[in-house]
């Protein structure tokens, strides 16, 4: 049985992750029917812990702000007290904001580039070492078509820029720590169906994207846990510094 489960005795960290309906949740569930032992971490401590046990008791949900680099520290010394190592980090917190270039003003643009790019390297400085130590790891960052196409549905371009910082940090990343046998990954999603996208869009404008995608519909959460499932177990060995689009066809690379 165990041969089937791609996660079996893996230890792994998903950040922003206790929202319902979002995409660290529904990775979070899909790594525990993989057989990880999985570990929220969220802003809301409560919720985290929630979302953990409602997985299973195996399971942990801990707070973490990703923005603060000691939280990060704090969350991680946790994960190594309780479980004794790390073998999948998740940089999947995230934020948007819709809004045209001359509209950014200082604190939207710090807010954003924090959430979205600092708290990829903060997690990522606070893993790292746990990781080297077990010459084994796998990094998976949350970008988006966004930063691809110079601009997404929903987010302004602080976010793009944001996303697109991620793509190259985890690039580097994957350079620099590939001899230690970690390796690190992104996801760009295209227009995926959770809360932050909800009600954001009229039925009418849904369908207007659908029709532009060759797949023919939007994303759901499952379709992006999927691609991080891949990324964090071994049938993914020799892929690093590597871009999975999640976008259903919407960017077509030439």
């Amino acid at each position: 049985m165990s041969q089937s489960l791609l996660l079996d005795g893996k230890v792994a960290v998903i950040s922003g992750a206790a929202t319902p309906r979002g995409i660290g949740l529904a990775t979070a569930n899909l790594f525990a029917k993989h057989g990880a032992k999985v570990v929220i971490l969220d802003l809301d401590e409560k919720a985290a812990a929630e979302a953990a046990a409602a997985i299973g008791p195996q399971h942990r949900g801990y707070v973490c702000n990703v923005v603060d680099k000691d939280a990060c520290l704090k969350a991680t010394e946790r994960v190594i007290a309780e479980f004794g190592r790390i073998d999948i980090l998740v940089n999947n917190a995230g934020i948007t904001q819709p809004a045209k270039v001359v509209d950014i003003d200082p604190e939207s643009w710090d807010r954003i580039l924090d959430v979205n790019l600092r708290g990829v390297l903060y997690l990522s400085q606070a893993v790292i070492p746990q990781m080297k130590k077990q010459h084994y790891g796998s990094i998976a960052c949350m970008s988006s078509v966004s930063a691809q196409r110079g601009g997404g549905i929903l987010g302004g371009p602080h976010y793009s820029a944001a996303k697109a910082g991620v793509l190259g940090l985890a690039k580097a990343m994957a350079r620099e720590l590939g001899p230690d046998n970690i390796r690190v990954n992104c996801v760009t999603p295209g227009l995926i169906q959770t809360d932050i996208s909800k009600g954001k869009l009229t039925d009418a404008q849904k369908a207007e994207i659908a029709s532009s995608i060759p797949l023919n519909r939007l994303g759901d959460a499952n379709d992006v846990a999927g691609c991080y499932l891949f990324l964090a177990s071994d049938l993914s060995a020799y892929v690093t510094g590597a871009v999975i689009d999640v976008n259903g066809g919407m960017l077509i690379h030439g």
